[in-house]
């Protein structure tokens, strides 16, 4: 891992109307790592995670993502999307193109990659979230979990050096969770650095490599997986993990 940190937050503020959501917040990600962040609803986890491609502007602090400043200048802010990649809890897929153009379009009109090269790593991507035989479908005909799937693969062809996850399997039935988190666990394998919102205790304990517990706009503690399932001093959290996990 790079010493150098992919990612910087620092003392970064954010309010909406009257509701401060996020206080002071420092921080810092590295390449190669994944961070899992939960919390209770309304704790600022996925106001974080919006600031960080600029989704959401903050009001004070900086954050820095792979050298580039989040800012309003639109070329910087090109720049950085292009190194961010985002699944959401909705999959956001165009209806009237299939999974392969799905997939192909952000590379073709962004990069302006040539569309055989496009289509080629389109094809490579769509099989490796296990969607071969569905490439030629358009989105109603699949799943929920294997719209999320797409929109994994959607993500990934742009060649990101980090993607963030927004509760990705908050949207789907209980059975297509599984193969939802399957994928990010391969994605995690490979080394992609990985910013993941979730609710889903079990891959935050197998997968991050460190778990950040958002409470009332602030991070409340930054532990690895063992210590903070292990040996959970703060009575807040002990609460917190003993509600999820029923």
């Amino acid at each position: 891992m790079s010493t150098v940190p992919l990612i910087t937050v620092d003392k970064v503020n954010k309010h909406f109307g009257e509701a401060h959501v996020l206080r002071d917040v420092s921080t810092h990600f590295n390449a190669g790592e994944v961070a899992v962040i939960i919390g209770a609803s309304g704790s600022g986890k996925s106001t974080l995670l919006r600031t960080l491609n600029r989704l959401e502007k903050h009001d004070s602090g900086r954050i820095v993502v792979d050298g580039i400043e989040v800012t309003d200048d639109h070329k910087q802010l090109d720049k950085l999307r292009a190194e961010v990649g985002m699944v959401f809890q909705q999959f956001n897929l165009f209806p009237h193109l299939t999974v392969l153009e799905n997939v192909m379009l952000a590379p073709r009109r962004v990069r302006k990659t040539p569309r055989e090269e496009a289509e080629k790593k389109a094809r490579e991507l769509i099989e490796r979230v296990g969607l071969r035989d569905h490439m030629h479908k358009h989105p109603f005909a699949l799943s929920g979990g294997q719209q999320q799937r797409v929109a994994i693969a959607r993500a990934l062809a742009m060649q990101p050096r980090v993607m963030l996850f927004d509760e990705p399997t908050s949207a789907l039935d209980p059975e297509m969770v599984k193969e939802v988190l399957d994928v990010m666990k391969q994605l995690a394998k490979s080394g992609m650095t990985m910013i993941v919102v979730t609710h889903e205790m079990g891959f935050a304990r197998e997968v991050g490599d460190r778990i950040l517990f958002f409470d009332q706009g602030r991070i409340a503690q930054d532990a690895p997986p063992d210590a903070f399932f292990g040996a959970q001093q703060n009575e807040r959290i002990r609460a917190f993990i003993g509600q999820i996990a029923h």
